[in-house]
């Protein structure tokens, strides 16, 4: 899969919903935060990984030191991480910040080639972990910037299939190590897709993580049989699937079988960060 084109266009739409607005507005799939906070997130997030692969730096660069970031000598205006939300008016040269980093981004993406090594604080360690991470954190972010003015689009078919493949292969790992989440107990989960042909299948034992795919139906059922007897399938768009995963929207646009609670357990085994 090409992700640079995901990328780009999903950072485009993301800018033109933050330059469309004066002052900035909550957005409610990420409580505690404005627009303005989200825009300097996503773009502080854009310029560390810049220094980090330009650098060859084993970590992401120290906050003690913000010069990666790049930011004018006039912060007036600006928002303050410490006190988000930050609900004032868009301050006017926020964007154009933005917009200059996200470039410089997409620049070294299409510069690198994907093996090339990377410190990533994933098992890894190249820069196209890092293309894959952030255009499923830009579609995500694009989601969440939209919903804070309206209605927002669904995630491109191909790359929310994509994100819920990526989501059990690195992000639930990563983030039940993160939040010491509790074992499994055998909870078992079959997400099927209902505009393609994805199935995933995941189950919770212990610490152990048992996780197939498959890009037909009968090719994941008999993978689910190795994994064993699923609790609860859900089925929906592979946007909605992916959405639900990050926790962006509930259950109501996916039809679930089995047992409706251990959704809801989900999210105790894979903590939201």
């Amino acid at each position: 899969m090409d992700f640079l084109p995901h990328f780009r266009r999903e950072i485009q739409k993301f800018e033109a919903v933050a330059r469309q607005v004066t002052d900035a507005p909550p957005v409610p799939s990420c409580p505690g935060w404005s627009m303005a906070d989200l825009v300097m997130h996503l773009g502080g997030v854009h310029r560390g990984i810049v220094q980090l692969v330009e650098d060859k730096r084993q970590g992401f660069p120290d906050m003690s030191d913000l010069g990666f970031l790049k930011l004018p000598d006039d912060l007036s205006g600006w928002p303050d991480p410490a006190r988000a939300p930050n609900l004032g008016p868009m301050p006017p040269d926020l964007c154009d910040w933005f917009a200059e980093g996200a470039a410089e981004l997409a620049a070294l993406f299409a510069a690198r080639t994907a093996d090339e090594p990377a410190w990533t604080w994933s098992a890894e360690q190249t820069v196209g972990f890092w293309l894959r991470m952030q255009t499923v954190e830009a579609a995500s972010h694009r989601w969440d910037a939209q919903l804070a003015v309206g209605e927002p689009e669904p995630i491109d078919r191909e790359l929310a299939a994509d994100a819920v493949a990526q989501t059990f292969e690195v992000m639930v790992p990563a983030r039940r190590a993160w939040t010491q989440a509790p074992p499994g107990a055998g909870e078992s989960y079959l997400f099927r897709q209902s505009d393609g042909d994805g199935v995933w299948a995941v189950r919770f034992d212990g610490a152990a993580i048992t996780y197939e795919a498959g890009e037909h139906p009968a090719e994941a059922a008999e993978h689910a049989g190795e994994v064993g007897a699923h609790a609860v399938e859900a089925d929906g768009t592979a946007s909605d699937l992916m959405l639900f995963l990050w926790h962006r929207i509930g259950t109501d646009t996916l039809r679930i079988t089995g047992d409706r609670s251990l959704l809801d357990r989900y999210f105790v085994l894979v903590p939201p960060v």
